[in-house]
């Protein structure tokens, strides 16, 4: 059983995250969280029965906030927000991402800022700890008053309506599996529609993720970069310490020792170091990897740095202050995530693109300093790795596109109140589409440094990039007549994913 993650005022850590979204780990409400939350929810039912009209506690939203509402009607007026906002279409939304999102918008609930019960925040944390994900779609968030038809598809799981998925991934109606998990559908008060959907829980959820993965994948850049170096009978000085201390960037000075370290004791590129070597410099995509990697490095440990910030905020308009003042705010925009989403996709793009070149070379027998044409077994009747390439290629130019930022973008909604939005949801959609096309992009270097190592024997790779070799040949076969290519790229990317090389 895995340890739960406590939920109250203070931040919880992209591990949090994690833990919860791909690993199943419960969650809990502190002792502190649940004081807090019924001290807010006592200023908001003050708020409810004054004459003065306080937003999302006795009015409309959005262009509708001009309306006051009648006591005998705010519980339809939550109701109604939360069905009207649950507008989504597209395909379904993974279930890491829905899981991301309660967790994150459960962690705001239980900061005693939102106003909300204490009997809602419970079953909301019931709905994630039995495993109950609300089917949420692509398209229904601007990044803006919160991401607000996934948000709000969530919301309308809790209240019992819509589908969902069980712990079981069945797809089901939201009533039957609150009802198989022992959970009340809420029935919800004054401001709890609102509390549940202003938030920039979907695209924070989405870049804690991909924080991770591509983190992953940086440090698998490395490996294969430096398996193509020794493939392509590169250097490993240009990799020294006192080289990159020359120009201090900490990413640039992770990779280089990484690569490095990867290289030592290789047979290989011992066997072109004397003075018979005529070569005088590597091309770039060989000798500038670290700097490449280690720019995507420093830019991953900036996007940390806004995401932790954005795991200690709380996100909702109105807020409940600690002196009971609710105040309308605007820290519900999506500005600060959405920029980081855009700006890794940049560098996700130029890891993947700087891959595809070293694969290149490794197929291109003016080039390979002494390989087969495309690594193939038999040249002409063999076409090896070619249209690997091809694939890579394909990827590279899709990853260009999706590295045009969505945040520059702004439709106005809402009758024009909310004229200037995000679209910070639409580049965490399209950073998760492109990490998913790095990945493959690596595999597919992978597969051919691994098989070009090979064909360099009886030299001996270095014990770490041989170790690569070894693990990938447990599903891939090495060096032969061609074979179906697409499954072995496959396990190659599996491989990458488990994090095992």
């Amino acid at each position: 059983m895995q340890q739960p993650v406590e939920l109250g005022p203070k931040p919880l850590t992209l591990e949090d995250v994690h833990a919860v979204a791909r690993d199943g780990a419960p969650v809990e409400i502190t002792a502190a969280a649940r004081e807090a939350v019924t001290a807010a929810r006592g200023h908001i039912e003050q708020l409810a029965t004054a004459e003065r009209p306080t937003y999302g506690v006795s009015t409309g939203f959005g262009a509708l906030a001009v309306r006051h509402i009648p006591p005998d009607r705010r519980a339809q007026l939550q109701r109604s927000l939360i069905r009207s906002h649950a507008a989504g279409a597209g395909p379904e939304v993974e279930r890491e991402v829905v899981r991301a999102l309660m967790l994150l918008r459960l962690r705001t609930l239980a900061t005693g800022h939102t106003g909300v019960r204490l009997s809602t925040v419970d079953a909301m944390a019931g709905m994630l700890n039995a495993g109950i994900t609300p089917i949420v779609h692509e398209y229904g968030s601007l990044g803006c008053s919160g991401d607000l038809a996934p948000l709000s598809a969530s919301a309308l799981a809790l209240m019992g309506e819509g589908m969902v998925r069980n712990s079981r991934d069945e797809l089901v109606p939201a009533a039957e599996a609150l009802a198989e998990a022992g959970i009340e559908p809420v029935q919800l008060a004054e401001k709890e529609g609102l509390a549940l959907i202003n938030g920039t829980d979907g695209m924070l959820g989405m870049l804690s993720l991909a924080i991770a993965d591509f983190t992953r994948l940086l440090d698998t850049a490395d490996l294969t970069a430096a398996m193509s170096v020794e493939a392509l009978l590169g250097t490993d000085r240009v990799f020294e310490p006192e080289l990159h201390a020359l120009r201090p960037h900490p990413g640039q000075n992770v990779s280089a020792a990484r690569m490095l370290a990867f290289l030592k004791n290789s047979e290989i590129v011992a066997s072109h170091r004397g003075p018979d070597c005529t070569r005088v410099q590597d091309a770039y995509s060989l000798r500038c990897s670290p700097q490449v990697h280690g720019a995507a490095r420093d830019t991953v440990a900036y996007a940390a740095t806004v995401a932790d910030r954005e795991l200690a905020s709380v996100i909702d308009n109105p807020v409940v202050l600690a002196d009971g003042r609710v105040e309308s705010n605007g820290n519900f925009h999506g500005a600060p995530v959405a920029y980081v989403l855009d700006f890794l996709a940049i560098p996700l793009a130029d890891v993947a693109s700087i891959a595809e070149r070293r694969t290149d070379r490794m197929l291109d027998v003016s080039r390979s300093h002494g390989l087969p044409p495309f690594l193939a077994d038999d040249p002409g009747v063999d076409s090896g790795h070619m249209i690997a390439q091809y694939t890579q290629a394909a990827i590279v130019s899709e990853l260009k596109r999706l590295a045009v930022p969505a945040s520059v973008d702004s439709i106005p909604s809402s009758a024009m109140q909310e004229d200037h939005v995000s679209m910070g949801w639409s580049a965490a959609r399209k950073l998760r589409k492109a990490v998913d096309g790095l990945t493959t992009v690596l595999a597919v270097e992978l597969l051919t440094a691994a098989r070009a190592l090979d064909l360099r024997a009886p030299l001996k790779p270095a014990p770490a990039t041989a170790a690569a070799v070894a693990k990938l040949r447990e599903t891939v076969l090495g060096p032969g007549p061609d074979r179906h290519l697409a499954p072995e790229i496959a396990a190659a990317e599996a491989l990458i994913r488990s994090g095992a090389l």
